[in-house]
């Protein structure tokens, strides 16, 4: 017999489900993963030396991860002396505190290399050595953490573990890339295995996943070094692969999903390419190919009927028409990171030139450019924007700009 619900407690476990299920979540590239910040009124051009400098924090140590931004608070990853720190400031670069994640990556290119992803209060930190972390976002208090290496059976790759933690709703996931344990689903609040898939039984790459979400089922869409994977959100069940053809392993932009298509651009794989995914999620179609185009790590983004990207050779910007995947056309400003805000890119090289492009339906016009005041080594990171602040940074440096129209 079905018991009666009284009005009251049903509004209440209604308001209840709206809560759990109405995640806040802010993580590497924005809001959707695809280098798009929703902000307005933004300079559209910038004094020679570039915008006002608000404060730097200096001393976050080395890394190459973003910080995350939420409420009055900024969070980053940062490696001294071989070991992880996340570090939270508040948004006068004030250190609240810091926590250890255990020993970072030093092999190569030494530092952090994975932002945090933030949810509900909660901070998931992934390491290169590849330890998942939980924290308090309030206080920096460890929730649990696991190892993939040792607790996942994982298999660490040439340049260490480096995907931002994916989470959607009570499972966060992960890729310890082991030959049985390829990808695997954690319950987010204590960090118990839900699901573990062997996937195509490949080694991981240092791509972060997308998540796509259909009316039959969500799909966990990211790269292992010889395959692009789609798999079943729920149950980890591989859905379809698409083989990578090149002979190296830099697979490291997170894909795009619009439409019905999926597009991915890869430094050593097959280039830029447009999958058409179908209805039920169960397969995909090749759309177009261009190996000319060859972006390693410094992301790409979509706005109109336009991707917007860069090239390791030569070392230039590009925009690619989605409808052909032929280049419409190139900007000479080196190559590096890109993110797109109030009708603008902004691009980040990895010479360490900070530069504001305007897209026009393909075309791309350099409006204003200034050179980052530190550092002499590699600038990998994806610029972030928050609240009409744009955030770089260089090694064991960040840096604010005020960058909203006055």
């Amino acid at each position: 017999m079905l018991c009666k619900i009284k009005p009251i407690l049903l509004i209440a476990f209604l308001a209840l489900s709206v809560k759990i299920s109405a995640q806040t979540v802010t993580q590497f590239r924005g809001p959707a993963r695809d280098g798009i910040y929703k902000e307005a009124n933004l300079m559209k051009s910038w004094p020679a030396d570039g915008p006002t400098l608000l404060w730097k924090a200096t001393g976050i140590g080395n890394g190459y991860s973003s910080p995350v931004i939420s409420g009055d608070r900024i969070y980053v990853t940062g490696e001294i002396d071989s070991i992880g720190y996340l570090f939270a400031f508040n948004k006068s670069g004030t250190l609240i505190w810091k926590n250890e994640t255990g020993r970072e990556w030093m092999e190569n290119f030494t530092g952090s290399r994975s932002t945090p992803t933030l949810v509900d209060g909660l901070l998931y930190v992934s390491t290169g050595m590849g330890n998942i972390i939980c924290f308090d976002a309030n206080n920096g208090i460890k929730k649990w953490s696991v190892d993939m290496l040792k607790d996942l059976h994982g298999v660490n790759v040439r340049f260490g573990y480096a995907e931002g933690p994916l989470v959607s709703n009570n499972l966060v996931y992960c890729s310890p890339g082991g030959p049985d344990t390829n990808v695997v689903a954690l319950n987010r609040f204590d960090g118990n295995i839900v699901w573990v898939s062997k996937a195509m039984g490949d080694s991981t790459a240092y791509a972060s996943p997308l998540l796509i979400t259909l009316p039959s089922r969500k799909i966990i869409v990211n790269f292992s070094i010889h395959n692009l994977i789609g798999i079943d959100a729920s149950s980890g069940e591989l859905l379809w692969n698409h083989p990578q053809q090149g002979e190296r392993d830099i697979q490291a932009n997170t894909s795009f999903f619009e439409n019905g298509n999926i597009y991915y651009i890869t430094g050593s794989g097959n280039g830029a390419v447009k999958l058409a995914l179908s209805e039920d999620g169960l397969s995909v179609t090749e759309i177009w190919r261009n190996e000319k185009i060859s972006d390693v790590h410094g992301g790409f983004v979509k706005t109109g009927n336009f991707i917007y990207t860069s090239q390791y050779r030569p070392r230039r910007y590009c925009s690619v028409d989605v409808t052909t995947g032929l280049i419409s056309d190139s900007l000479k400003f080196d190559k590096g990171a890109i993110v797109f805000a109030d009708d603008m890119l902004y691009c980040y090289t990895e010479k360490g030139m900070v530069g504001l492009v305007k897209p026009d339906n393909g075309k791309m016009e350099l409006v204003s450019s200034f050179r980052m005041p530190v550092g002499t080594k590699e600038f990998f990171t994806i610029p972030v924007i928050s609240e009409g602040v744009l955030y770089l940074r260089h090694a064991d440096v960040l840096l604010t700009y005020d960058i909203r129209k006055k």
